[in-house]
Order: structure tokens, then sequence, then C-alpha cells
């Protein structure tokens, strides 16, 4: 059996930020493992429709179609939701101060998956004051966390 996990679009698009930051080279590395897992039947990336508005936005071609690649090749496009409880839910997240598309991004997470994985600090800490039905974390947490090497 397999996690499900949900990973933010600044995630999944660690490997084309400054790799000379060692905080940047630690999670593309741990994001490179959970691929790796993914690939080996280890873990299932959910994708939802937020993952693909948020891509199509970013102004770099290649990095743009590098990010589909890796949904592509590894993720589970969300299609069986609804819409009505998301919205509700992401709602909900934006008064407590979570931005429009990162609170649509962990009402998908909670719906789909048992572990949010994001880069950004301040999203984890707000996840951290809600009471979530799922884990968040940052990739390289989750990577020590599983033991992946």
């Amino acid at each position: 059996m397999y996690k499900k996990l949900y990973l933010d679009v600044c995630t999944l698009c660690r490997p084309f930020d400054d790799q000379n930051i060692l905080r940047v080279r630690l999670e593309t590395d741990a994001l490179y493992l959970i691929l790796n897992g993914a690939h080996k039947k280890k873990y299932q990336i959910m994708a939802s429709p937020v993952h693909y508005l948020e891509i199509d936005s970013i102004p770099e071609m290649s990095e743009r179609i590098e990010v589909l690649s890796i949904l592509r090749q590894y993720a589970v496009k969300l299609t069986n939701y609804e819409p009505a409880s998301i919205k509700a839910r992401s709602e909900y997240f934006y008064t407590k101060k979570i931005g429009v598309a990162d609170a649509v991004h962990v009402a998908f997470a909670e719906k789909s998956s048992e572990v949010f994985i994001t880069c950004d600090d301040r999203l984890l800490k707000q996840c951290g004051k809600l009471k979530l039905k799922l884990k968040t974390m940052n990739p390289v947490e989750f990577t020590i966390l599983e033991n992946l090497q």
C-alpha cells in the first residue's frame, strides 16, 4: 500500500531555484527522493486542478514544461471531488489568513492525501495552527521521517 502525498507547487518548482543555497539544495534532493518513492509505488502523488492553474502561470516556459512533466509522470489527477466542499473548506482556510491559492491547495490535500508537503515556512506554520485531517511538513522533514535515501 502507498501513502498519498500532495506536493505544493513551490516544492515541485524547487529544482529551478538557486541550488547554491543549502536549504534549496536539500529540499530539491528531498523532492527527488520523494519522486523516486512514487516511481517505486511507495507513494502516490495527488494533483488538483489548482496545480495546473498555478503551473500555467509560471513565466519560464522550460520550468512550466518540466513541472507539468513531473505531474504527468508521477501524479494522479483529482477528478472525483465535490467542488462545494472544496470551496467551503478553502474559504475557511482563507479566513485563517492563508492565501487564496494555498487555501485551495490545503483543501484539496485534506480531501485526497495523508501528507501535505510544502517548502513554504509561513504556510507550514499556519497549517500547524489548524486542526487539519492530514500531516503537513517540509520535504526534508518528510524524507527523514520516511528514512528515504
